[in-house]
């Protein structure tokens, strides 16, 4: 809208061009200016004939005036379409370098996850497979150096959780760096919220992770078994209810015989039976027994017996091998494949009969109907790997049972994982 004024002023104009118009028109009237002061001139006197209109006459103030206004709003105009077409090419320019950079940020930031990604993953699968190999290897060793390994292996792992949770604080440190500098851009640019997404995922996986990681530790400090076995019983307590019965094939009359076993122990007392056999004429034909850090062989009775001190310890596995040949009574102990006692004249000319009752962790005397057994005789631990022979094996068969395939042998007695052998009360499998 224009304002009053210059309605004003046009109107005027609008009157004063159609006089001029009648003027021309009539060469009656003279021809009356109005100038800039409003007034009006009269004709000019003193000139012979009034010039003519011409259209090629200069402009008056009003047309100078009209025309001022008229380009001022062309310009108007003019600079208003190249604002415009300024802005949009502009914005069409902001908007190709902001597809850039979103399409950088998201391919570097992208990029970056993976490395880290990765990265952890690395190292988590190194410190399993490490983790594995030294199980491997501590299946493989003697119980003296399982020990030892089972130890390195702990304390590997714990030095693996404790890498894992100095990668933790790394990464949640560069996980809120980087949230901090990409906090301007999650409203704008959707590859951030997935790119959020990710990390919690990598966070949650990662504490899954660790948690595996321990169980796998914990498991492998309860369950580890010696000799490459991967089953043992498992004499929770002492009690004359719970106890191992074996059943070897039939006809086994004995005038020599190896017997071995792995056996961890929780508490051995003056008497801790690890197996004997017995008949209904006598109980104590063959028994490995335990006598505080002592190991006890008997054949043939309580008074023919060979022991071998120092070398039971509570709570780690031991090997023993127990030996004997009616043929000048000769008897043997052997502790983690190596020779530790011998003796002759145990048990002269005896032959072992047949028909007889053979326990793991207790002894049947055979006192009285349903047992015979005595709580302080019983085994508690686990044992695993137990053979029989119905002869005396060489030294370095011996050896040989004791080592990283012992539990693929099988004595042609009795022979782990292949003969009978039934828990009862409390006794149960383990892996």
């Amino acid at each position: 809208m224009l304002p009053q004024e210059i309605l004003s002023l046009l109107t005027l104009f609008c009157v004063f061009r159609a006089s001029v118009s009648v003027l021309d028109e009539d060469d009656d009237y003279d021809l009356m200016y109005v100038n800039m002061d409003n007034e009006i001139e009269g004709p000019v006197l003193g000139t012979e004939e009034t010039v003519s209109c011409d259209c090629q006459r200069e402009h008056t103030e009003w047309d100078k005036l009209f025309i001022m206004l008229e380009n001022s709003q062309m310009k108007e105009n003019m600079m208003l379409q190249q604002m415009d077409e300024i802005l949009k090419v502009d914005l069409q320019t902001l908007k190709t370098e902001l597809s850039q950079l979103t399409s950088n940020l998201a391919g570097t930031f992208a990029t970056t996850i993976e490395k880290v990604t990765s990265h952890i993953m690395s190292q988590v699968e190194q410190a399993l497979v490490r983790n594995t190999d030294q199980a491997e290897e501590a299946k493989r060793l003697h119980e003296s150096e399982q020990g030892k390994v089972l130890e390195h292996i702990l304390l590997l792992s714990h030095n693996v959780s404790g890498r894992l949770g100095r990668l933790e604080s790394a990464w949640l440190r560069r996980s809120e760096a980087e949230a901090q500098e990409t906090a301007f851009q999650q409203d704008k640019f959707s590859p951030a919220r997935g790119d959020n997404l990710i990390l919690n995922s990598l966070w949650k996986e990662l504490q899954q992770t660790r948690a595996e990681l321990k169980a796998s530790q914990k498991w492998a400090a309860q369950h580890i078994l010696p000799a490459g076995c991967e089953t043992a019983i498992l004499f929770p307590m002492r009690s004359k209810k719970i106890f191992g019965s074996v059943h070897p094939s039939a006809g086994m009359t004995l005038h020599s015989f190896t017997a071995c076993i792995w056996i961890k122990v929780t508490e051995a007392l003056d008497k801790t039976i690890v197996f004997s056999y017995g008949t209904k004429l006598n109980p104590y034909e063959i028994q490995l027994y335990l006598s505080q850090e002592s190991a006890v062989l008997v054949v043939g009775g309580d008074q023919h017996k060979l022991a071998v001190k120092n070398v039971v310890v509570p709570g780690k596995w031991i090997h023993l091998c127990g030996a004997w040949s009616s043929e000048n009574g000769s008897a043997s102990l052997w502790v983690k494949g190596e020779l530790a006692a011998t003796a002759s004249d145990i048990a002269n000319d005896h032959t072992i009969p047949d028909g007889g009752i053979w326990q793991l962790g207790q002894e049947k005397n055979g006192c009285c109907v349903g047992g015979g057994f005595d709580e302080a005789l019983a085994f508690s631990g686990k044992l695993t790997g137990f053979n029989m022979w119905d002869r005396v094996l060489s030294a370095k068969e011996i050896a040989v049972q004791s080592g990283e395939e012992a539990c693929s042998i099988r004595g042609n007695i009795i022979g782990w994982g292949v003969t009978e052998v039934l828990p009862y009360g409390g006794a149960q499998y383990v892996s």
